[in-house]
């Protein structure tokens, strides 16, 4: 696999430290237009406190919202400013509806920081973290209009399966798996 080294970046798990940068990110999403893939219930949050408190609800069973998966929350984190530049969703199993549309990791990276090898940086380095709770290869999704996600997907060892189209989203999905082990 080809894929950038950055000592300037640090994957972390969701941390209280980061609530306003993590509403500052929502927001540009919003300006933007575009979906937050891999920031869980970011959209539908209503605060920042919120938002924490539901993405928390997801690492235990006891806690986990009816109908979703185990999830672990990271943040994408410039050491040099300590500024937020992507987040990344890791689900710990599939369901049906992630099985046929979602995957186990969804990652967005903020619009005024794309294009500078950071979505590619946190899928590759999620991996050791899916290794870690016993799952050998992961699933991962993409728009068939998303190019750059593409890219991000094939230079981490992504192997196309095939295309779904969601309805509830009226868009086709690729479906790669990436083997750990590779």
């Amino acid at each position: 696999m080809d894929f950038r080294i950055n000592d300037d970046l640090m994957l972390i798990k969701l941390s209280p430290e980061y609530l306003t940068q993590i509403w500052e990110y929502k927001a540009e999403f919003l300006e933007n237009g575009d979906s937050m893939d891999g920031t869980g219930p970011l959209r539908r949050a209503e605060s920042p406190e919120e938002y924490y408190g539901r993405a928390q609800s997801y690492l235990s069973e006891e806690t986990l919202p009816e109908g979703l998966v185990l999830a672990t929350q990271f943040l994408c984190v410039r050491k040099s400013d300590n500024r937020l530049v992507g987040m990344l969703q890791a689900r710990h199993y599939l369901n049906d509806y992630l099985r046929q549309f979602a995957g186990h990791i969804g990652y967005s990276v903020r619009p005024s920081e794309r294009r500078k090898g950071y979505a590619e940086w946190m899928l590759h380095n999620v991996l050791p973290f899916f290794k870690g709770i016993g799952v050998d290869s992961v699933m991962v999704t993409c728009s068939d209009t998303n190019e750059g996600s593409r890219k991000t997907i094939l230079k981490n060892g992504g192997v196309y399966e095939g295309t779904a189209f969601c309805e509830e989203d009226n868009e086709h999905l690729e479906k790669y798996w990436i083997d750990i082990d590779k």
